[in-house]
């Protein structure tokens, strides 16, 4: 028990350590060797629980979504977007988040190029599917279509705040991408009472 506990502390110690030097230095400048001074464990150790890069990169990006659960509530569609902002917020200063961002932005995976978005388009998928059986998605939408469509659009809006702002204007644009989008999405009945700039964004504001 006590290896496995410590076998955990050295994964994520490295995670974070990954985390935080893709961060600054991007994806391709980073080095393995960098990350384990960071994470201050040994060369064995790293490799250990990853093998390669690419295996970090990969773990990175899988997890990066861990900390995020989408609040079921009466309005699924509601819960979409205050899921949005809560991600929005978290972007500012959550390390992880913000390597796994960078990564799928700097990096393809040439066997599984969707690698990098694919958690947040299932993430979106299920939270749109429910919607639409609840009647709060026109019939013409198809929740995986429309996931993968919102995804690319708030990977375009967070860069460009990235750009603009060092993302904290993020959640202004993140309610800006909503009000343009929920007329396509949303039925008559749920356009009355889903709110654009989120329950989590007020909250935080």
């Amino acid at each position: 028990m006590v290896k496995q506990e410590r076998a955990l502390r050295t994964r994520r110690a490295v995670l974070q350590a990954a985390a935080e030097v893709i961060g600054e230095r991007g994806y391709g400048a980073a080095t393995m060797a960098e990350i384990i001074q960071r994470a201050g464990v040994t060369k064995g150790a790293l490799y250990f629980h990853f093998p390669s890069k690419d295996a970090l990169a990969r773990a990175v990006i899988e997890e990066q979504t861990d900390p995020f659960v989408p609040k079921e509530t009466e309005s699924r569609l509601q819960d979409a977007i205050d899921f949005t902002h809560e991600v929005a917020i978290a972007l500012r200063d959550d390390a992880l988040l913000q390597a796994g961002t960078r990564i799928a932005v700097e990096t393809t995976f040439s066997d599984t190029p969707m690698v990098p978005y694919q958690e947040w388009i299932n993430i979106m998928t299920e939270i749109f599917g429910e919607a639409r059986r609840r009647g709060e998605l026109l019939p013409s939408v198809d929740p995986a279509k429309a996931a993968e469509f919102f995804v690319s659009s708030y990977t375009g809006v967070q860069l460009f705040s990235l750009a603009a702002s060092g993302r904290q204007d993020l959640p202004a644009r993140v309610t800006s991408l909503w009000k343009h989008i929920l007329p396509g999405l949303a039925s008559p009945g749920a356009m009355t009472h889903v709110d654009p700039q989120g329950r989590p964004h007020k909250t935080a504001a």
